[in-house]
């Protein structure tokens, strides 16, 4: 790894070492090698890509498909230090000469560019001139017809780059994509052996919760009230819930603004405007507000009405909580948000240059993702497993921060049942037998089907001891043996069940073992749990902090950007804790590098010193 990236990650960035997945993916891009990263919101997608920028001679290129996007990222950029610049339609004719200009002359390290935009005459010419070291491709599920987001502008981005004088590194990212969409990725964008990471799609900090109220509005109402002082995102399915959903919460007294695709290009810019710059909590808006917006401040996204996939809901919803504090995200389902979304895919437009053929395969795909959204809004198991199961990331485990692990599940002590599973799969070994979860679950629950009776394995003395227990608790029970390393897989292609080295504690500790598990009998609700609390071992100082978010709102104001773009409210907090009195310790602030500590370091010293 390029020592550089670490110091170029603290000088422009503020950070002392890199989230995960982000130094292997900078490595092999400045090693040379195309890359897929899959990567959930709020991971830390654009610094695998900003910090090789910043360490290649030539010039990054980032196709990104928002305009908004573009903005705030190239504002982080500009306010860290870093001359970046972004070309769309935004721009006047004369913005629009004083980019290319400067372009041609190299000033800037990073350009973002739209799609549609990379076959203009003049940008075909500019891309002849410069030194394109890297092509960092920005949500790149849209390159897929599967994708949820499916762009035919992404389609042509790989002719771009077989015709650049030069074929540059090529990094693909995207928040929310399937094996199936992955794959068609990295074959769609011609990426050479692309070294692809995988995250996980665990965002930590959300929670998760699903709720059938009787009345929607008042259940958001109620909701919207304990959040008063947070800024958050509701999505209806429609624009006229949108304007219904406003206009209500208008009237009880909120500071509530819409965006949908009915309104005129100026009400959406300014309503979006006033959400970011914080001069409205709420936004209430269809899906075709929040892609790229980078706001890290959103401390919640409720969901009005069910979204037509898991990939629309989990992109929208991880918009709550990009600054890695605790945040929640709320679904309010009805049977009726199943039927307006069956309408909404019959009824969509497509590309006229899809194919009859592919048209129909396409909306099949959109029902198979409503239907699996639909089993989301109506499980009783962990929403955090159903998530990340659907993306292919298998996990066992009960996350205690979702409505279902917080009213359907409860803690209970599994000693024995864990005993009996240990010691029915030492037997099996003494029989110089292993077999999968199904076939111990038949032996611990006495069924003697053929296959036991065959080999006999009615003989063994663990045979129906758990004839009461069901076949899903038990595999329930051990995957979590598993998870906690008290019993082992093996690697085959059918995989068995293995003693492991800690086996053997089950059945001599006289520790009991306890575990999550859906619970046998419907109880009444328990309480939600409490939101996470923050890593810090230390309490911020909440009158410091109070200040330090007023003074940061006077210096946006200023600068004529978003307040996160001065300092999250993570740094702030990490502020208000470390309470530095020197420019050299303001260093030490999380978020702040050496470009916002020139800018702002004296500023903000002298508030803490004066709260001091």
């Amino acid at each position: 790894m390029d020592n550089r990236a670490i110091e170029i990650l603290k000088q422009f960035f503020g950070h002392d070492q890199f989230r995960r997945g982000q130094e292997e993916i900078i490595k092999h891009i400045l090693n040379g090698r195309d890359v897929l990263g899959i990567m959930p919101t709020g991971a830390g997608k654009s610094a695998c890509y900003q910090v090789p920028a910043l360490i290649f001679e030539g010039t990054t290129l980032v196709i990104s498909p928002l305009i908004s996007l573009m903005k705030d990222q190239v504002a982080a950029l500009n306010q860290a230090g870093v001359d970046a610049v972004f070309i769309n339609s935004s721009l006047s004719a004369s913005e629009y000469r004083e980019v290319f200009k400067n372009a041609a002359a190299g000033v800037y390290k990073i350009i973002y560019i739209a799609p549609e935009r990379l076959f203009t005459d003049d940008f075909t010419a500019l891309m002849k001139q410069l030194e394109i070291d890297l092509v960092a491709i920005d949500e790149a599920h849209c390159v897929s017809q599967w994708g949820q987001d499916f762009r035919p502008s992404y389609v042509r981005i790989r002719t771009f780059i077989d015709k650049l004088p030069r074929r540059p590194v090529v990094a693909a990212f995207t928040a929310t994509a399937t094996i199936e969409v992955s794959n068609d990725i990295a074959d769609l964008l011609n990426l050479q052996d692309p070294h692809r990471t995988v995250t996980g799609f665990n965002r930590e900090n959300l929670t998760f919760n699903v709720v059938k109220p009787e009345n929607k509005f008042k259940a958001l109402l109620e909701f919207v009230k304990k959040n008063s002082e947070n800024s958050g995102i509701i999505y209806c399915a429609t624009r006229k819930s949108v304007e219904d959903v406003c206009e209500k919460l208008r009237s009880a007294g909120f500071k509530a603004t819409r965006y949908h695709a009915g309104l005129s290009d100026d009400e959406r810019h300014v309503n979006q405007d006033d959400f970011i710059y914080d001069r409205m909590k709420i936004i209430v808006a269809t899906n075709a507000f929040g892609m790229g917006i980078d706001k890290s401040n959103v401390s919640y996204v409720v969901h009005y009405n069910m979204p037509k996939s898991i990939e629309n809901y989990y992109q929208e919803a991880g918009r709550a909580g990009r600054d890695g504090e605790p945040a929640e995200c709320l679904l309010l389902y009805s049977g009726q948000d199943v039927r307006i979304n069956r309408f909404m895919i019959e009824q969509s437009d497509m590309n006229p240059e899809i194919s009859p053929e592919v048209r129909a395969s396409i909306k099949e795909k959109d029902f198979e993702r409503l239907k699996r959204m639909t089993f989301y809004s109506t499980t009783t198991d962990c929403l955090r497993e159903f998530i990340l199961n659907y993306f292919g990331e298998k996990t066992h485990t009960y996350c205690g921060n979702c409505s279902s692990c917080n009213t359907t599940f409860e803690t209970v002590d599994i000693t024995l049942e864990a005993q009996k599973i240990v010691s029915c799969v030492y037997r099996l070994r003494q029989m110089n037998r292993s077999f999968g979860k199904l076939m111990i679950s038949d032996i611990l629950r006495g069924n003697n089907n053929e296959k036991i009776s065959r080999m006999q394995l009615a003989t063994l003395s663990t045979f129906g001891i758990m004839p009461d227990v069901t076949s899903r608790r038990i595999h329930k029970i051990m995957d979590f043996l598993v998870d906690q390393d008290y019993l082992s897989v093996s690697d085959d292609q059918y995989p068995v069940i293995q003693l492991s080295s800690r086996s053997g504690e089950v059945i001599k500790s006289m520790e009991p073992v306890f575990m999550k598990l859906p619970k046998e009998v419907v109880k009444e609700k328990q309480t939600s749990k409490k939101r996470k609390t923050k890593a810090s071992d230390q309490p911020e100082d909440l009158s410091l902090f109070g200040k330090l978010k007023a003074l940061r709102s006077e210096m946006a104001t200023k600068a004529r950007v978003p307040a996160y773009i001065i300092f999250t409210d993570a740094a702030l907090r990490d502020m208000s804790i470390k309470k530095p009195m020197t420019l050299e310790a303001f260093l030490d602030v999380s978020g702040v590098g050496k470009a916002k500590q020139e800018k702002y370091g004296e500023i903000f010293i002298e508030l803490i010193r004066a709260e001091s």
